[in-house]
């Protein structure tokens, strides 16, 4: 019999995974992974989704389906690969997304680690992402959950080959609304629980407070300057704002104006009109192709810089130094550095990287 792995948040979607997998003859375990103490990060225990409550709903759920459950502690490797990098991601003036960071370091790195440890033949999350194995390649494929508004295929673009091969996501071929209805079914503790929407850490959605109070030292105020270095107003710390932002900026001119650029090494804010925020170019870095070969010709491919955002035409080719460059056939607004470019091929993700250069137009 093969043994399963399930990284179980509290959460319906991992829980239905749960029942998949044993319904389907694995010997499966149940695993939360301990990411932080509440305190650590100024939260009440009923206000993130590693609280308590979670954890009591996880093992509810275990028991339901009638599999071992366990809490591993990861707390100290989530603080220094997700915690510390966002921070210092924002000082560096970027904009990070540390869910990919969570998946990348903490799922299938050190708990994938884990499963190898107790034996397990696949580890299993409640993604809405599908892997398949293309017979003509030899490649494994990951592709785009079929429920294109819970699609998560996003936030997995760094997954390697053998982590493809030993991972399953069985939520891929169904819907959100599917899934409730199988929880209900199996009258499991949180089928009615609602999706947690903000980052796991900073349940408020205060990034600059959090990292005011996590990195115990704030920025002084700095100058807002227009497009063509003039000081038109001033901010309060440059790492309270992201490209494309709207809100608190505060300048001696009419009209609405956007966050274009920002400034770490000298504490400033580049603002402009709507207009300014489109661009169609970017490099990105620490690329990570899925199939483990990057192309040696430009290739035609569909992007996005944001989560859900719609996919956009384009062409990406490899730099001498393995960063790819992407020229989308439209201008997309707000691309910003921090963020990834994710690729695909239609249902097929090809890869993704961090974008780290943008070139902003002024027409």
């Amino acid at each position: 019999m093969k043994k399963a792995l399930v990284a179980m948040s509290g959460g319906v979607d991992s829980s239905v995974a749960a029942v998949f997998m044993k319904e389907n003859g694995y010997d499966t375990i149940g695993v939360t992974m301990k990411l932080y103490d509440n305190e650590d990060i100024n939260m009440s225990r009923e206000k993130t989704c590693c609280s308590l409550s979670d954890i009591e709903d996880a093992r509810s759920v275990a028991f339901n389906v009638g599999i071992p459950y366990y809490v591993f502690n990861f707390k100290a490797e989530f603080k220094e690969m997700v915690i510390d990098k966002f921070v210092n991601c924002y000082k560096c003036g970027m904009t990070p997304n540390p869910c990919i960071d969570c998946n990348r370091y903490l799922k299938f790195t050190e708990l994938y680690r884990r499963a190898e440890a107790l034996g397990c033949d696949v580890i299993v999350t409640g993604h809405y992402a599908r892997v398949k194995f293309d017979e003509n390649t030899g490649k494994y494929q990951l592709l785009k959950g079929i429920d294109d508004t819970k699609d998560q295929s996003y936030v997995l673009y760094h997954m390697t080959q053998e982590q493809l091969a030993h991972t399953i996501f069985p939520l891929g071929e169904y819907t959100k609304d599917e899934i409730r209805e199988i929880a209900e079914k199996h009258h499991l503790v949180n089928a009615a629980k609602h999706d947690s929407q903000d980052i796991c850490f900073i349940p408020d959605g205060n990034h600059k407070k959090f990292i005011e109070q996590y990195s115990h030292k704030k920025i002084g105020p700095g100058n807002f300057l227009d497009v063509n270095g003039k000081v038109i107003g001033k901010h309060n710390g440059y790492y309270r704002y992201t490209v494309g932002q709207r809100k608190g900026i505060n300048v001696k001119r009419e009209g609405k104006h956007y966050v274009l650029e920002i400034r770490p090494e000298t504490n400033e804010v580049v603002v402009g009109r709507n207009k300014d925020l489109y661009t169609n170019e970017l490099i990105a870095t620490d690329f990570n192709w899925i199939s483990g070969e990057s192309p040696k010709e430009p290739v035609k491919v569909s992007g996005r810089t944001r989560y859900h955002q719609p996919l956009t035409k384009g062409t990406a080719s490899v730099l001498e130094n393995g960063d790819v460059k992407v020229v989308f056939d439209e201008a997309i607004r707000a691309i910003t550095k921090g963020q990834s470019v994710v690729l695909y091929d239609g249902d097929a993700v090809l890869g993704g990287g961090t974008i780290i250069k943008t070139d902003v137009n002024e027409n």
